[in-house]
């Protein structure tokens, strides 16, 4: 699942533990003025991507066999004894609790009108959760179809599935890569039993090695591995580990999380952020760079703050959220983006229910009317923009919401960019010196976006700073 520490956009997407606590939890300013730049030019590229059908789809299936202790995502916990945890074993009974939340799903799915014009196919479709590992491969191709039927799937789709070690064998996931499931997020954590036992992960590090084997004996070409840093007694010399056993597995894709202790989880009742057992912040950002360090010296490109590629395999599905591309959503406590409104589902089983039924009837408002607030726009394309290796693009941006915006922006970062925690860059993504751009914020009659196309947080120390940063360009935007 997908969740970092922006907020508010981000704080009701589904996800992953989230991103690091030093990344991005400057909260959204409120802005009281839209600059009359961005009302004359409203009808940009940029500020109009929310406006059309989306092509990507996130599913929830919510079901795990235990919560784990740092867990506060919406899910149903089967149990240990379910017949669902052990998937080795073949044909037995399905669990109704999954059928039938399946079949709800469904009904939503059905029920879900968006009323463009055009309806392209999905290109990325999601399964999040929870474990979706654990539901029957004919209840996903139940879903798919459904889908298909109502949204149309691209041949070429990608396909995500999360599954976690100790859930599924050889044969389940290949009834799955026959459905079309082509990429397969593996939620391994750590690399360390004590680890995993003391974040009430369900399986161990033998599981993991299982689980790997099989994703690599089913041929599955495209794949990703989660790592989660700052758990409790985790040293450095444990995340190194962690980190150079998952490069030696030569996964695609791995996406790299801080632990988030959250209220209302069994860590958030036992710890304190920042006090030991917990790393301080000063470790946290050491597994940071660490991160960075190791992954991209052995080739995975750190093209978002949380997620490294080797070249051909990032993510499709979450650079739709990163460019802020309207995207669907199904599912208990999952949020969509259409027509502007980014709205989440309820968090528990009686009230999604009551939510289905209603939207059944006509009665729920899920979908935007495509008319937004452009300081919520500009908002959100920075904080986006700042998760990217890309960086924020300043001449779509000045067109956008206007170029006394980006020369205040640019202004105000002049000594990040002078201390090297800013990166400028040119159309051609060639770098441009300090002294140079501190000559073009000085000279108000020449254009700023046409030296610098790009300013992007330099991995790894910009991206630690980001806190501050992003609230500087909201102070600009809403002075």
């Amino acid at each position: 699942m997908l969740k970092t520490t922006i907020s508010p956009i981000f704080s009701s997407f589904t996800g992953k533990p989230k991103a690091s606590r030093l990344i991005f939890q400057a909260c959204k300013a409120v802005l009281e003025d839209t600059p009359p730049s961005a009302r004359r030019n409203a009808s940009t590229n940029l500020t109009m991507l929310h406006q059309g059908p989306p092509t990507s789809a996130y599913v929830h299936l919510p079901f795990c066999r235990k919560r784990c202790h740092y867990c506060d995502f919406p899910i149903l916990a089967l149990g240990s004894s379910s017949s669902s945890s052990n998937l080795y074993e073949e044909g037995k009974e399905d669990d109704p609790r999954i059928t039938n939340y399946v079949n709800l799903v469904v009904r939503e799915i059905k029920a879900t009108r968006a009323g463009f014009d055009t309806k392209p196919n999905l290109e990325t479709v999601f399964f999040g959760g929870g474990t979706p590992s654990l539901v029957p491969p004919k209840l996903v191709a139940l879903i798919l179809d459904t889908l298909s039927l109502d949204f149309g799937l691209s041949p070429d789709a990608e396909i995500s599935m999360e599954m976690d070690p100790g859930t599924f064998g050889a044969q389940k996931l290949k009834e799955l890569m026959d459905l079309g499931v082509n990429r397969v997020s593996l939620g391994v954590q750590a690399f360390q039993d004590e680890l995993l036992k003391a974040c009430g992960r369900a399986h161990g590090v033998s599981q993991v090695y299982e689980a790997i084997e099989f994703v690599k004996k089913c041929g599955v070409e495209n794949w990703s591995m989660d790592l989660i840093s700052s758990l409790p007694h985790q040293t450095l010399e444990m995340w190194e580990e962690s980190l150079r056993l998952a490069i030696e597995s030569q996964p695609n894709h791995v996406s790299v999380y801080d632990l988030q202790v959250e209220q209302g989880t069994k860590f958030g009742n036992v710890y304190t952020p920042g006090q030991s057992p917990l790393p301080s912040e000063t470790q946290s950002a050491e597994f940071y760079k660490t991160a960075s360090s190791m992954l991209r010296g052995a080739g995975y490109d750190h093209y978002e703050v949380s997620s490294y590629a080797k070249d051909g395999f990032k993510c499709k599905h979450n650079l739709i959220y990163w460019k802020n591309k309207p995207f669907y959503a199904f599912g208990l406590g999952s949020a969509s983006y259409v027509g502007g409104l980014r709205f989440s589902r309820p968090r528990r089983l009686k009230e999604y229910t009551n939510y289905v039924t209603d939207l059944e009837n006509g009665a729920a408002n899920w979908c935007g009317n495509g008319n937004v607030d452009l300081k919520d726009v500009a908002t959100d394309i920075v904080m986006l923009s700042f998760r990217t290796s890309k960086g924020l693009e300043l001449k779509e941006f000045g067109e956008a919401f206007g170029r006394e915006v980006v020369n205040s922006i640019c202004k105000v970062y002049e000594p990040y960019v002078e201390s090297g925690h800013i990166v400028c860059l040119d159309d051609m993504r060639r770098e441009v010196m300090s002294d140079e751009f501190k000559t073009l914020i000085a000279n108000d009659e020449m254009k700023i976006e046409d030296h610098v196309r790009y300013l992007r947080l330099r991995d790894p120390d910009g991206f630690l700073l980001s806190n501050e940063l992003i609230s500087l360009a909201f102070g600009v935007i809403s002075p």
